[in-house]
């Protein structure tokens, strides 16, 4: 075992790893990284296929990047927000102001046009929930009650606020003690919807028409009874187009519309959790705008410094801001803040990444890279063991089951997910499962050769581990390659 394995198994405790399964091998211990390439400290390269867990953008080592932190390095590496401002921060802060507003929002009482920076995405979405509840009280009363609704197979983040939002059993049961009560509400899972037959794996269109929006409803019921309670919600939570920790789940057109006018238009405030989907991860720059939602408050983190350093941001509208108006003395004061609020070296990387970003040579380059990924997922519906593969832009979910035609799953303690990703590894491509869904989400440099090997190596592993043959499917399964609903 390498040196550096060994003092890893002595001293780290990792992240959502079962510990007694990773001192039982020798880590992969990464070392360098180019492009979509990574590399350990033996030498072996792999592709990065889940762009280190949803925050790499343009790839390792990009000189651009590296240069925007270089010089800013040269100047200063970070400097305290607490009664001072910083010039990267503020450019940072505008930029994004710019971004995140439609054009046609210039007048619009719910532009974004506050910035609160902070150091990951459940910091800011604590910023998010911690705002909101303050907001509420003073607009309602001090003793208006102040609901959260969030969805089903919600995930926010692990702080305890954030944790309180999500719906999650597996990852937050533990911590129910400490956390305070949130209502949840079901979301739309087609692949496994209780309500109708719909098929989402076949091509004909008038399959998806079936659908009664039961999800839809359930919504409505469920904000309609707190309004007869006199307990409106403080804030609707969600995230936009895909849930992530829940399964890498899509939402069909048009479900994010109808639910947020319906919570909207029970006196809700909107908390877009957009640390996985923001940044152009699912087509658009913002998933919310692609159904035309504006909400009262976005979460960024993730990608926001395109994966180089842990930054996040919260943004809000100009009413929420002036709700926190006052003289001193009235302690009116939003009494949050982090060390590192606002970080130098961060928001110049940051910078350079939206430059990036916005470019025309980068837009179409993830335009082509999705197009890639979507005919390059079809393959692996011949497999038997795969239920549904999900695309959302540059997201991908592929769910692993022990039967595709009564969509049977494997049990967690199977460890099918965890199997297949191993097996992955030993070709040199490197992903996480979410339970028994594979992610791929590529950097947006990956190559179409590139691609085509994570995919590969996904269809070779499932082969090996589960014993998944093609089969005589194709005839049956949907030649696009998502199961994304269209109504």
């Amino acid at each position: 075992m390498h040196k550096l394995a060994r003092l890893d198994h002595a001293h780290v405790w990792h992240p959502f790893t079962q510990m007694r399964d990773w001192l039982q091998r020798e880590p992969i211990v990464i070392t360098a990284g180019e492009g979509a390439v990574l590399r350990d400290v033996r030498g072996r390269e792999y592709l990065d296929a889940n762009s280190s867990i949803w925050t790499n953008l343009h790839g390792h080592n990009h000189p651009t990047l590296n240069a925007a932190l270089k010089r800013q390095l040269g100047k200063i590496a970070h400097s305290s927000a607490l009664g001072f401002a910083n010039e990267p921060a503020s450019v940072l802060a505008a930029e994004l102001v710019k971004l995140v507003n439609p054009k046609r929002s210039a007048s619009s009482p719910r532009r974004l046009h506050k910035v609160f920076f902070s150091d990951d995405g459940s910091t800011a979405m604590e910023v998010a929930l911690k705002l909101a509840y303050e907001f509420t009280r003073r607009a309602r009363g001090p003793k208006a009650k102040t609901r959260f609704l969030s969805l089903a197979g919600a995930y926010h983040g692990d702080t305890v606020g954030a944790v309180s939002l999500g719906h999650i059993e597996l990852f937050h049961k533990a911590y129910s003690g400490l956390l305070f009560k949130t209502d949840q509400v079901m979301s739309p899972y087609c692949y496994r919807c209780p309500f109708n037959k719909a098929k989402p794996e076949r091509a004909d269109a008038r399959e998806y028409r079936k659908c009664n929006w039961e999800c839809v409803g359930k919504v409505e019921a469920k904000c309609a009874t707190a309004c007869k309670r006199g307990n409106d919600y403080a804030a609707f939570v969600f995230e936009p187009l895909m849930q992530g920790a829940a399964g890498m789940i899509p939402q069909p057109d048009g479900w994010l519309k109808r639910v947020t006018d319906i919570a909207r238009g029970h006196g809700a405030l909107l908390v877009a959790d957009e640390v996985m989907t923001g940044f152009g991860r699912t087509g658009t720059v913002f998933a919310s705008h692609a159904e035309g939602v504006q909400p009262d408050f976005l979460a960024l983190a993730k990608g926001l410094t395109g994966g180089y350093l842990p930054m996040a941001a919260t943004l809000t509208t100009q009413r929420v801001f002036d709700a926190f108006l006052g003289e001193y003395a009235e302690f009116k004061t939003f009494f949050h803040g982090h060390s590192y609020t606002g970080n130098q070296l961060g928001a110049a990387v940051a910078l350079a990444s939206h430059d990036l970003l916005t470019g025309k040579a980068s837009i179409a380059m993830r335009m082509r890279l999705e197009e890639d990924l979507r005919r390059e997922l079809k393959s692996l519906w011949s497999l038997r063991n795969v239920g549904d593969v999900r695309q959302v832009g540059l997201v991908a979910g592929v769910e692993l089951v022990r039967n595709w035609r009564t969509r049977e799953p494997f049990a967690i303690g199977a460890r099918a997910g965890i199997r297949v990703c191993e097996a992955m590894a030993q070709r040199g491509v490197l992903t996480r499962p979410i339970g028994n869904v594979v992610v791929l989400m590529p950097p947006y440099c990956t190559t179409a050769a590139q691609l085509r090997r994570m995919v590969g190596a996904l269809y070779e592993a499932v082969e090996e581990v589960l014993g998944s043959a093609a089969s005589a499917r194709s005839n049956d399964r949907r030649a696009s390659g998502s199961s994304k609903l269209v109504h």
